[in-house]
């Protein structure tokens, strides 16, 4: 995003109120993907074992959720679009054993 770009909009509604959709521009989507370390791994079995949240993973799942928001306005940018709706985000894990977090997010380019 350029210095002076006005703020994308990005919602999960399908309508922003009082801002109507004058053109629909297409779906867009994105997925971040995060291996997680072997400490982070560690620490977490000993967590699951006397419970507890785990610090660690929501650390790289926030940073996973950024990343794939940023790729996601970038994707509606180049579409010319200024607002983002009906926005969904997913996360899984994938990998062997599940060793790595994806969040996958997408939702429709529009200008209202």
């Amino acid at each position: 995003m350029a210095r002076n770009d006005p703020p994308l909009l990005i919602v999960t509604t399908h309508f922003i109120e009082g801002r109507p959709v004058r053109q629909h521009l297409g779906m867009v989507s994105s997925q971040a993907i995060l291996g997680a370390n072997v400490v982070i791994d560690l620490m977490n079995a000993i967590r699951d074992f006397i419970g507890g949240r785990s610090k660690g993973y929501e650390r790289v799942l926030a940073q996973a959720r950024a990343d794939a928001l940023k790729n996601l306005e970038a994707e509606a940018r180049a579409l010319g679009a200024n607002a983002i709706v009906g926005v969904d985000l997913d996360y899984n894990t994938v990998g062997p054993n599940g060793s790595m977090l994806m969040v996958s997010v997408n939702g429709s380019a529009v200008i209202l």
